[in-house]
């Protein structure tokens, strides 16, 4: 079965910064239906990094294909983020919020409805630049025992991951001192991967971007342009596909979201140069072909991508959820939410939401009570968009 490759199509912009959440009634099909594009065109200049291009504001209705049931707004927080990148939450149903450029820690409580986001606290050592700054957020699977909230940013010299013990503290949940688990993952003003996910099999996996060098993603030495895995401390996990080695994939150009499906398979979103950006099945030791390929050239010695976006102004996949056997993935340039149906080894037809009407989505992560956020990341204070998916 070939990669779905939807068609290229027009976006707009939408000046907000806001966090949408989801209420999962089941997961819908997305069947064999194409995207729906219905953001006002604009012109958008060749360009694989994460910056917004300025169009006229979207104000068309939520896309989708016909008789296949549409996600829906059901409830807007105002949290006020400025350039929030992920999301995690605590056992008791917390969301935790990074942000970017402040390297703050929002909070916002369980049923908070309206009202400014909490602030948990400010993680030192952070030097943002460009998409650089504080980014991924993963909870260990021990936190009830161990408390630890790990977090990926950007340093004065390089990309490193820390843990932080939650702590309570004159009735209020403070984080302790960073511990720096793992460090060396090469920086620079864009390609900085980020996501970091703590898998089924309790070890943590890192997206790593090729940070302008392009000679990074094929070297299984080098830390830029991979999938890693680690354990909680910071050791190569045991079973790595390159023995005593962090790598778990390589060929990578900067990955953005990682997430399993039913049946424990990995799977990754990635922004493409000026073309083809991917959600691809990640194997031990598989090549994704950065720089060499892109998309699914059907090249001996690399593996082609599931699903190919070939214009990056319809995506720019940064977050990725998979509910059951359904992956969502929030659109940066493409602003909009990807839905696709993943069947085995293989991915539908992806189906396109919200258009142009929330800006762009950096972040989708499934809540404890069954709601997915979708994190918007715009350089303006807006507020968390709650929304359902019929089954």
């Amino acid at each position: 079965m070939p990669p779905v490759r939807p068609p290229a199509g027009p976006r707009g912009w939408v000046g907000l910064a806001a966090a949408v959440a989801i209420l999962l009634g089941g997961c819908t099909s997305g069947g064999n239906s194409a995207p729906v594009d219905t953001a006002p065109a604009s012109t958008a200049p060749p360009s694989g990094s994460e910056s917004a291009i300025p169009g006229a504001p979207g104000s068309s209705p939520s896309g989708g294909a016909p008789g296949v049931a549409q996600p829906t707004v059901v409830e807007q927080i105002g949290a006020e983020l400025q350039v929030p990148w992920s999301t995690v939450f605590l056992p008791d149903g917390t969301a935790v919020i990074s942000e970017r450029e402040s390297a703050q820690l929002r909070t916002i409580a369980p049923g908070a409805g309206g009202g400014r986001a909490g602030t948990l606290g400010k993680v030192p050592d952070v030097v943002p630049d460009g998409e650089g700054g504080l980014l991924g957020l993963a909870v260990s699977p021990d936190f009830a025992a161990d408390r630890y909230l790990y977090a990926y940013f950007t340093a004065a010299g390089d990309n490193r991951i820390a843990r932080l013990r939650l702590e309570e503290r004159e009735g209020k949940l403070q984080p302790g001192a960073p511990e720096v688990i793992f460090s060396g993952i090469p920086k620079a003003r864009t390609h900085n991967g980020g996501r970091i996910r703590f898998g089924p099999d309790g070890y943590l996996y890192v997206g790593t971007g090729d940070s302008q060098r392009r000679g990074q993603p094929q070297d299984q030495n080098a830390l830029g342009g991979k999938i890693l895995r680690i354990t909680p401390e910071g050791r190569p996990a045991p079973g790595n596909p390159f023995g005593d080695n962090p790598v778990y994939s390589l060929g990578h150009r900067n990955v953005q979201g990682l997430a399993w499906d039913s049946a424990g398979r990995l799977w990754a979103s990635e922004f493409g140069p000026d073309v083809d950006d991917e959600l691809n099945l990640i194997v031990p030791g598989g090549n994704y072909g950065w720089p060499d390929v892109t998309g699914a050239p059907h090249r001996a010695g690399f593996l082609d991508a599931k699903v190919v976006w070939p214009s990056t102004a319809e995506s720019s996949p940064s977050g990725l959820e998979i509910v059951g056997d359904t992956a969502y993935l929030g659109a940066l340039r493409g602003q909009r939410l990807w839905e696709v149906p993943l069947n085995g080894e293989f991915a539908g037809e992806p189906v396109g939401y919200f258009t142009g009407l929330y800006g762009r989505i950096r972040d989708v992560s499934l809540a404890p009570d069954g709601r997915l956020w979708v994190l918007n990341n715009n350089k303006n204070p807006d507020s968390v968009l709650v929304l359902v998916l019929p089954g």
